[in-house]
């Protein structure tokens, strides 16, 4: 476990909620590093209503930021990617040559939901990315209401293909107890693929202390799992997975997530 691959970091300077200059991201590849994370994948936030990061300019940022940790002397390396808001234009978007793929080949795709809601055409637009030959990752599921209160929908995107990434916050209990509950349910059901630190500054690096919450309950072997898909995802490889368990319908306190 020398080499951690963190799959989801906002590390890249001044372009979205995340690192807000240089130095803070030198500060964050520095703390990944403690934390044994010698790979990021940088997945600055594209059209969520705020931000707007397109493929070329991302490319840009990545090979700035890793000649100045070459500059630096921090050996950590990070790979080009993209979390993309779902709309109905993300297909076009891609011929338009505005996507970026994770570690731009590698065949994944980075994808975020609406805060608010599920939308109708989610099914439809995870089969046209799989008939392009997209694999879709769903960020941070265990955050949306519609999926704590309705677990199946979750399950049946899974079923047809879907791939799911946690947030490391949520593992250990840093977004809410009701969001770490759901997450290790979503966990033992085996609806996850992958975890990722969502980190957008140095005390928001939280992966460590995931895989530590993560071996404790579930052992080394969930462990690997996830440092194994991570990589494997970026290589542009057939992740691991097995076979989804429909969750039980709890009843569910209503509140804020």
């Amino acid at each position: 476990m020398s080499s951690l691959i963190d799959i989801h970091c906002h590390i890249l300077p001044g372009v979205d909620d995340g690192a807000k200059h240089m130095e803070e991201s030198i500060a964050m590849a520095k703390e990944a590093l403690e934390q044994g994370v010698y790979t990021i994948v940088a997945t600055p936030s594209h059209m969520n209503g705020k931000h707007h990061n397109f493929k070329k300019e991302i490319l840009k940022y990545v090979k700035d930021l890793n000649n100045r940790l070459v500059e630096e002397e921090v050996p950590l390396t990070v790979l080009p990617g993209q979390c993309i808001r779902i709309n109905g234009d993300l297909l076009d978007s891609f011929e338009s040559g505005h996507l970026l793929e994770m570690n731009v080949n590698s065949g994944y795709v980075m994808i975020e939901l609406p805060q608010n809601h599920l939308p109708q055409y989610m099914s439809q637009l995870i089969y046209d990315l799989q008939l392009k030959g997209y694999r879709p990752i769903l960020v941070h599921p265990e955050k949306h209401a519609q999926f704590i209160y309705e677990p199946d929908a979750l399950y049946e995107l899974v079923k047809k293909g879907l791939l799911v990434q946690v947030s490391t916050d949520s593992v250990i209990g840093k977004n809410s107890r009701k969001v770490q509950k759901f997450v290790h349910e979503m966990i033992e059901a085996n609806l996850t693929h992958f975890i990722g630190t969502e980190a957008g500054d140095r005390s928001s690096y939280t992966f460590q202390a995931a895989v530590k919450e993560i071996r404790k309950k579930y052992g080394n072997a969930t462990v690997y799992y996830y440092l194994e898909n991570a990589t494997l995802m970026t290589k542009g490889e057939t992740v691991l997975g097995d076979e989804p368990i429909r969750m039980k319908k709890k009843k569910r306190i209503l509140g804020i997530i």
